[in-house]
């Protein structure tokens, strides 16, 4: 027999009501799991991308996500990744220079990382790990995001960045050798 619910009282929203604050990251040890500064895709929706917008539009995208990273996706399938690091890099002005046109011409699809040249950590080292083996990881690729895919890296189940693990260590976490060229000098600044 089903319960029957009574409804709950509504009461008027004051003119002019706030959003809360964004939830704090827990503060993480290095020693703490590696599952405390995964964002799992499972709980999270990923900011996603079609290969055909626009750099300026995926950057618009990261800046009110306030995200670095966006998979891009064909139907329903994974194609790849753009960074920030991507678009206000080098990338686009080296397809400029290679195709002609101008930096508006230039599609998410022209300058993201295809799948097929990612890698990932898997979910079960992922179990296995703390905090520091993912800097240490993060550090060795020289990458400021590693993904971690299940299924035998066929379904993409979350992501490290360096941003947040450096967040919640309360720390400054630099992960890649320093800036050679000015588009490199740029897209630091511009983080």
């Amino acid at each position: 027999m089903m319960r029957e619910y009574s409804p709950l009282p509504l009461s008027p929203l004051a003119p002019a009501a706030r959003l809360p604050d964004a939830e704090l990251l827990e503060r993480v040890a290095l020693d703490d799991p590696a599952f405390s500064v995964l964002t799992d895709l499972t709980q999270v929706t990923p900011a996603t991308i079609g290969p055909e917008r626009s750099i300026d539009h995926a950057h618009a995208m990261m800046l009110e996500r306030r995200v670095r990273l966006l998979f891009v996706m064909a139907e329903r399938f994974v194609v790849g990744v753009v960074t920030a690091t991507d678009l206000l890099g080098e990338k686009p002005m080296r397809f400029v220079q290679e195709r002609g046109g101008t930096r508006s011409d230039v599609l998410v699809g022209d300058i993201m990382t295809p799948f097929a040249q990612m890698d990932a950590i898997s979910m079960e080292e992922v179990a296995q790990m703390r905090v520091g083996h993912i800097v240490a990881t993060l550090r060795s690729v020289g990458r400021q995001h590693l993904l971690a895919a299940d299924e035998g890296g066929r379904r993409v189940r979350g992501i490290f960045s360096t941003s947040r693990i450096a967040m919640q260590l309360g720390i400054e976490l630099t992960t890649s050798e320093p800036a050679k060229t000015f588009a490199e000098i740029e897209a630091a600044l511009a983080r």
